[in-house]
């Protein structure tokens, strides 16, 4: 059997394949078929993505509940928590790629060293984020935007997601460390038992439920932070286990300004990526918001359904990205290529589905999240047009993090500021205040924002340059 086969062609050995990804196995991701490989790692890793999505569509599902105003007051805080998010995950591009390169090169303690390193500026930064939260959420969210209701109703939610947003930022750190380790299964039982305690936990203190307090949009925010905490304590705890393929000594827990560099070189570019892109979606959310409550509840409700299916499909990506990483620190630049190519085609189906359904059903789908036939028009109207676009995103999401786990934070960098800052932006404002299309533009502008990044992403991987960084 050759390098590039998948070693999946019979049921039995596919569903052995499946089973054993789910379970964990230790498994040498630089040699062997290489569809197999991409299904032991993908596999864990859609189910986490699967859970973090679940975060998303429970807290606005029980939320829309409430009123209109707490719909918007989520969607304003995700919109500020885009800060927290774009540093865990400008720190995880880093992290995974460091790791996943020394596992790819058989040095376990180094890669050890660098997941230590990570945690450690995730702390720092964590810090600092959450006392500019507590101290300035009402004004925070009245930059966004938010109407004088929406602050007095909203402001304690604010607090404590921005407070505790440690436990946000270390879940996806670490869980990056476990995927470019090769340890998929493990993250994904992080964000399984986070989501758990998350969902059962949601709606009891948002209602009232039995002895449970009654607390409203705040309930939310702390089953949140409590599911996450959850998630991180027994990723630390896995950390120090001596089973994993990352092992935590006592002697290691001590900052290393080499490594550190390296790490903030990489995670530097990395954040700025992301802040390119998230801060985009602040952009549009403000846009959104100049169109009243409604407005902005039913483009929320939309995002969040869009991300259900988007959080998962990043799971091939990530798949795509610890691939790339390992293969190039084996000295297997041709390996890493045809996995992210062969990902990609297989997102290509995942999205190209559930794109199709979310065409199909907006209506009903939107209908069940919000009974106000305004917002929920408004939300049925964004999930199709973004949806039209899933084909693209599939291929976008894959090659961009493809760059990032080879070490080339730069080239998907500038491809994000264009295509968001310089592109989508400027475009949304057009569709939606000159032509007077409201959210719906604001939707056009991400189907045709995402499209273009696809199509260039594409054209410089083909040209190779990411086999040549060194990290």
């Amino acid at each position: 059997m050759t390098d590039t086969q998948t070693h999946v062609e019979t049921p039995h050995g596919f569903w052995q394949t499946i089973r054993e990804a789910i379970r964990g196995t230790h498994h040498d991701y630089t040699s062997g078929p290489i569809g197999r490989a991409i299904i032991l790692l993908a596999v864990p890793m859609v189910l986490e993505m699967m859970m973090e999505s679940l975060f998303a569509v429970v807290d606005i599902f029980w939320v829309a509940h409430l009123s209109p105003s707490a719909v918007a007051t989520v969607g304003l805080t995700e919109s500020l928590l885009t800060i927290v998010y774009t540093v865990a995950m400008g720190l995880s591009f880093g992290v995974t790629a460091m790791v996943a390169r020394r596992i790819g090169e058989k040095k376990p303690q180094d890669a050890a060293e660098a997941a230590v390193q990570g945690i450690a500026l995730g702390v720092i930064t964590a810090a600092v984020i959450a006392v500019g939260g507590v101290l300035l959420a009402p004004r925070l969210l009245g930059v966004m935007g938010a109407s004088p209701d929406v602050i007095a109703m909203g402001h304690t939610y604010t607090r404590v997601m921005l407070g505790g947003n440690i436990v946000i930022l270390l879940i996806f750190l670490i869980n990056a460390i476990f995927r470019g380790a090769g340890d998929a299964a493990i993250a994904m039982r992080v964000l399984w038992l986070a989501n758990s305690i998350n969902i059962i936990l949601g709606p009891l203190l948002i209602f009232g439920v039995g002895p449970f307090p009654r607390l409203g949009l705040t309930g939310a925010a702390i089953a949140t932070t409590i599911g996450r905490g959850t998630g991180v304590l027994y990723q630390l705890y896995r950390l120090w286990r001596r089973d994993g393929r990352i092992v935590i000594h006592r002697e290691q827990i001590a900052l290393k300004p080499a490594v550190m560099k390296t790490l903030l070189r990489l995670s530097g570019t990395g954040t700025f990526q992301v802040f390119v892109s998230m801060a985009s979606w602040i952009g549009l959310t403000r846009i959104n918001a100049s169109f009243g409550t409604d407005a902005l509840a039913g483009y929320q409700i939309a995002i969040r359904i869009i991300i259900f299916a988007l959080l998962p499909a990043w799971g091939l990506a990530n798949a795509a990205a610890t691939m790339v990483g390992q293969s190039l620190g084996a000295g297997k630049p041709e390996r890493g290529e045809q996995a992210v190519w062969r990902a990609a085609f297989y997102n290509l189906v995942f999205l190209g589905v559930a794109g199709l359904c979310f065409v199909v059903f907006a209506n009903p789908i939107a209908r069940a999240f919000t009974n106000d036939p305004a917002v929920a028009s408004i939300a049925a109207d964004c999930l199709r047009i973004i949806s039209y676009g899933y084909l693209f995103y599939a291929y976008a999401m894959v090659l961009t993090n493809s760059f990032n786990g080879a070490g080339d934070t730069w080239t998907p960098t500038w491809l994000n500021l264009f295509c968001f800052w310089l592109w989508e932006i400027p475009l949304a404002w057009l569709l939606a205040r000159q032509f007077n299309l409201g959210p719906q533009g604001v939707a056009w502008a991400v189907t045709i924002a995402f499209s273009t990044l696809a199509v260039a992403s594409a054209v410089l991987f083909r040209r190779g340059r990411w086999k040549l960084k060194a990290v």
